[in-house]
């Protein structure tokens, strides 16, 4: 059910799914088997509810929106698990893609309009372990929130960008085939698809955390502005590192 190598844990029919433990944060590392992040779990089949099983998941906060879920819902029928909603976008998935964003243009709207369902989500990480944050792809919403996690747990920003660019080369090539052909024929003249669809660059991550230091003083501070208290903090940390 569950396989392990380099990557990993594998969970059939769950693309980008792994394992946040071993990242270096000073002198200690994050611990293994406490977060997970993934794609969506449409396609999860009994051989992956078997996996998540093994895992001993209990928390799954699923940052889609309503349209997604409706289209696409997950599959983890006889799974006990709470799950989370935390739809993350302020505005419509489609409308991103529709208004033509950068990364680093959607990335602030969702570190400026979605603070408060970002510390839901933070929130949701304390409550209970082991825990799958998860969007559509498991790049941009997932990225930002883990991001924002780790960093306000002490991990180093160097392995935190590293872990959101390996989304890049866990995405095959006929998945982001088959939607860059499809979103190009929705929007012809946008520019932005294949960054928005495809790519997590690492430099991206490297602007969202160094606007976080610029602007708040740290990703600790910037949640603590957003209601995050100094014990949730000190809980992130026991929670996340080793």
């Amino acid at each position: 059910m569950t396989t392990r190598d380099s990557d990993g844990p594998r969970v059939s029919g769950v693309s980008n799914f792994r394992d946040i433990g071993g990242l270096p944060a000073g002198p200690t590392v994050t611990r293994a088997g406490v977060l997970f992040r993934s794609g969506n779990l449409a396609r999860l089949d009994d051989d992956g509810r078997g996996a998540l099983r093994a895992l001993g998941i209990r928390r799954i906060i699923d940052l889609r929106a309503d349209e997604e879920i409706a289209y696409a819902p997950s599959r983890i029928d006889g799974l006990d698990v709470q799950t989370q909603r935390v739809p993350l976008f302020t505005g419509s998935v489609s409308s991103m893609f529709e208004e033509d964003l950068t990364l680093a243009e959607m990335y602030r709207r969702i570190v400026d309009g979605s603070a408060p369902r970002v510390v839901e989500v933070i929130r949701g990480l304390l409550v209970d372990q082991p825990v799958v944050v998860h969007c559509t792809v498991g790049k941009d919403r997932t990225g930002v929130t883990i991001a924002i996690a780790l960093a306000a747990a002490g991990v180093d920003h160097a392995a935190i960008i590293a872990d959101y660019a390996r989304t890049e080369v866990l995405l095959s090539e006929a998945r982001n085939r088959h939607i860059l052909e499809y979103l190009r024929l929705q929007h012809p003249d946008a520019v932005n698809v294949r960054d928005l669809a495809t790519r997590s660059p690492a430099e991206v991550m490297r602007a969202l955390l160094d606007g976080l230091t610029e602007r708040y003083g740290s990703a600790g501070e910037y949640l603590q502005a957003h209601g995050v208290s100094e014990d949730e903090l000190r809980e992130l940390q026991r929670v996340m590192l080793t």
